[in-house]
Formats: C-alpha cells, sequence, structure tokens
C-alpha cells in the first residue's frame, strides 16, 4: 500500500530524474507526473487516495469522449514509470515509483480526467493558487466544513477575498479552516514576472466586479487599475468563481505578519 509520505516524497524522485538532463519526452512525462501528484493534493483527495490505494482496482474505465489525447499521455506516462522498474531500483527509488502508478491509476480509474485537464490548464496559466470552493462569509465556510460528509484534505477555499486552507484529520473528525498568506505570496511573486500593466480601468470597485462577471472565459488573471490601484481580476475555471485582489494586499499582509 502506498502511504501519503510516499505520494509527497515521490516529487524528490522526480526532481532527481530531472537533474539528470532528461529528454524532451521524458521531461513531459515527468511534469505531467508532478502535476498529478499536486492535482489529488490541491483538490483535498488524500484520503480518498489513500483509500483506493488500500483497495487498489485493477479495471479502469474508458475515458470520456473529447479527451482521449490526456488519458493516452497518462497511459504513456504509466507504461514509462514501469519500465523503470526493470532493473529493480532500490526500496526507496521503488516506493517512489510505485506511488507515482498509483497516483496515475487513480487518476484513470476515478475518470477523473477532465478535472485534471482543468488543473492542468490552470497550472499552465499560472493562475491563482488553486481551490475547491468559494463562500462569501466565514459562516457560510464553517457551515459546509460542519455538514460535508468527506471535506477535501488538503485543500484551499476562498472566504471572500482570503485564503484559508482545509483542515480535516479524519480519525478525530477535527474541521478547521485556518487563513494562509497563499493569495499574498502569489501576488509577490506575479508581480515580478509579470510586472502589472492594467489592461482595462474603472471608477469604482462595483464596475470592475460587474465587467469581470460579463466575462464568459476570462483569464485566470489579469491586471486592472480601480480608482488609480492596481487589482489582480482572477478567475477560477474548476469552480466558475471570479475575485478581485488589491495589489496593496502584499503590503498589508507584510505589515500585520
Amino acid at each position: 500500500m502506498t502511504t501519503l509520505s510516499d505520494l509527497a516524497d515521490a516529487h524528490e524522485f522526480i526532481g532527481i530524474r530531472w537533474s539528470s538532463g532528461p529528454s524532451p519526452d521524458e521531461k513531459r512525462t515527468l511534469e505531467l507526473a508532478r502535476d498529478i501528484l499536486d492535482f489529488i493534493f490541491a483538490t483535498g483527495q488524500s484520503y480518498r487516495f489513500e483509500d483506493f490505494s488500500h483497495h487498489l482496482q485493477e479495471g479502469v474505465e474508458s475515458p470520456p469522449q473529447g479527451l482521449t489525447g490526456l488519458s493516452l499521455r497518462l497511459k504513456s506516462a504509466e507504461r514509462f514509470f514501469e519500465r523503470l522498474l526493470q532493473p529493480p531500483p532500490t526500496a526507496g527509488e521503488a516506493a517512489r515509483i510505485h506511488a507515482i502508478l498509483e497516483a496515475i491509476r487513480f487518476v484513470a480509474t476515478t475518470n477523473q480526467y477532465e478535472a485534471l485537464d482543468v488543473y492542468l490548464k490552470h497550472v499552465e496559466s499560472h493562475g491563482p493558487p488553486f481551490v475547491v470552493a468559494s463562500f462569501e462569509t466565514p459562516g457560510e465556510a464553517e457551515s459546509w466544513l460542519q455538514n460535508h460528509p468527506h471535506p477535501p484534505d488538503p485543500a484551499r477555499i476562498l472566504i471572500g477575498d482570503r485564503s484559508h486552507d482545509v483542515v480535516h484529520d479524519r480519525e478525530t473528525n477535527i474541521r478547521r479552516l485556518p487563513r494562509n498568506r497563499d493569495i499574498h505570496d502569489y501576488l509577490a511573486e506575479l508581480k515580478q514576472v509579470e510586472p502589472p500593466v492594467a489592461i482595462a480601468s474603472f471608477a469604482t470597485r462595483e464596475e470592475a466586479t460587474a465587467w469581470l462577471w460579463e466575462q464568459p472565459e476570462p483569464a485566470t488573471h489579469a491586471w486592472v487599475a480601480i480608482a488609480g490601484d492596481l487589482y489582480l481580476a482572477a478567475y477560477y475555471p474548476n469552480i466558475g468563481h471570479r475575485a478581485l485582489y488589491p495589489l496593496s494586499m502584499i503590503a498589508d499582509a507584510d505589515a500585520s505578519a
């Protein structure tokens, strides 16, 4: 059985293979494996994966129509990592390879091609930190958490324009929503790699919000100006949510740290 620790440690194995100077094809395979591992955690499926690994299933459903390319990529990645088991690697390497293989098979067997495809596109677009839900108020979020039969863990949600972790311990049933700095860190990084240049200007936040929600499929992120101040217009395709984050959040978060 693959443990969650094995799943997390598999990143190290991918990093070692990456540093060895792989071919372009192998790089793409390693990137896909890395993103599949991240997908499982970002979508809060650690316990679901753990159950899958404990009761490992062999039958894989046919991929949904229109996503054949992605299913073939997963099958190709599966064959690549199976080959790495011959000749037998060290016990530590074998555990990490098996973790990657089970992660690939988990996505395929649970027929999550579409969800993975959405996640991959979000990552490739350098969108904001992935979240599984959004709420207007803490009360709404707390009600969702306490009434959820199987809360996602680990995962992120939005409460207003603030990012929170979802914490659920299955053994004790402890459930919490601590704040995190993910939006702050994302804005700080984005400011460096994509210097803010507003693509649109608005007199009020209400006007900017109306404009953002009128877009059927906006970019995952774009800079806008509201009353002269810079904001990031963010879009979360997996939940259809849109948000406006003031660039001043960076300074505000640093001041309160």
